[in-house]
């Protein structure tokens, strides 16, 4: 995994705060975003629209939530988990994301809920380093 910026951090903090209101100490580069600081699938439009503002980068649809692997029609997906050729994928596509806890048990529904402030943050250095 890549080395994070502080810069980056810090801007992304202050994105993740007002969106979601959540207090200084609570967004740490651990933090997930839906456990540890509340977000819901409209929170993440808002943080997506605020990320492309604060560093003018255009998010794709798909490239933080790539349905066509996780959705349950997808050939990746069997039983409502994703198969060993579906993580593969995932890791190839979403170099940024530490996708070590959910290889664990990867339950579709659970993916939302793995992706850290660190997560997005490298995800924003990616974009920027294109």
């Amino acid at each position: 995994m890549m080395e994070m910026d502080p810069v980056i951090f810090e801007k992304v903090k202050a994105i993740l705060m007002e969106a979601l209101g959540a207090d200084d100490d609570e967004v740490t580069q651990e933090a997930t975003l839906v456990g540890d600081l509340g977000a819901e699938s409209i929170d993440f439009l808002d943080i997506v629209f605020q990320l492309e503002k604060a560093f003018d980068i255009k998010v794709e649809r798909g490239e933080l939530f790539p349905e066509d692997i996780l959705s349950n029609n997808s050939p990746y997906v069997e039983n409502s988990r994703v198969n060993a050729e579906g993580l593969a994928l995932l890791k190839e596509r979403l170099p940024f994301i530490d996708l070590t806890e959910f290889e664990k048990n990867p339950v579709v529904q659970e993916y939302a809920s793995r992706i850290t402030v660190a997560d997005m943050c490298r995800f924003v250095q990616t974009k920027l380093n294109k």
